[in-house]
């Protein structure tokens, strides 16, 4: 038998989708990177992403064909991760914030030195892994009420793409950074949040106390 479902029931679950505009990026600097840290560098560069994208997984199995009569199984014995994830940042005209940081983050991968660099005979080495990757990537998912969030980790990430950036004498556009990050594994928090007393009002409440309160008045 189908389920009667009323309006009320339809308009609570149907008409309050979650939206692909409210999200945040945080990420994390290599020690021998950082002089990126705070918010004059980090955060604005945080602040400059435009696109990201949530990870997915799929599991690899096993077929199985000959325990059972007619009967095919599949058995799960591996989780498989997206090998990356890609983020794209406005770039701004006073630093070029996002092109600077990554292109440092790789040349320290690599130990570059940018006067040996120039030579045709030149080498380099590539540091070990846990000098240049990190663990602090975030993407973290909201929606305009604060009320719940979904937050993925990264871990052991670092960009290992930057892709090319056109420009032209064509008519202008904003020109964007975009930088593919790679990672072992990602973990979500699927913690549920309550329903009351975290949205945005009770935060600003929490934060302002009765100021908060009475100006709220005030504009009633």
């Amino acid at each position: 038998m189908p389920t009667k479902r009323s309006v009320s029931d339809i308009k609570s679950n149907l008409l309050a989708p979650a939206l692909t505009s409210h999200f945040e990026v945080s990420l994390s600097v290599p020690d021998g990177l950082s002089g990126w840290r705070g918010q004059n560098r980090q955060g604005k560069i945080q602040l400059m992403c435009s696109e990201a994208s949530l990870p997915g997984s799929s599991l690899a199995t096993h077929q199985i064909d000959n325990d059972f009569h007619g009967v095919t199984e599949r058995h799960a014995y591996r989780r498989i991760y997206d090998d990356r994830i890609d983020l794209t940042f406005y770039v701004d005209a006073k630093n070029y914030l996002p092109i600077k940081f990554f292109e440092d983050w790789i040349s320290y991968i690599t130990s570059e030195d940018k006067e040996d660099s120039k030579s045709n005979s030149y080498t380099y080495r590539v540091r070990y892994p846990d000098t240049y990757s990190v663990s602090g990537l975030e993407v973290t998912k909201f929606e305009k009420d604060y009320a719940q969030a979904l937050t993925y980790q990264f871990i052991k990430s670092y960009p290992i793409q930057i892709t090319s950036m056109p420009v032209s004498y064509d008519g202008s556009d904003l020109l964007k950074c975009s930088v593919a990050m790679t990672y072992i594994r990602y973990i979500v928090d699927t913690r549920l949040r309550p329903e009351s007393g975290v949205g945005l009002l009770n935060i600003l409440e929490q934060a302002g106390g009765n100021d908060f309160l009475n100006i709220s008045s005030d504009i009633a």
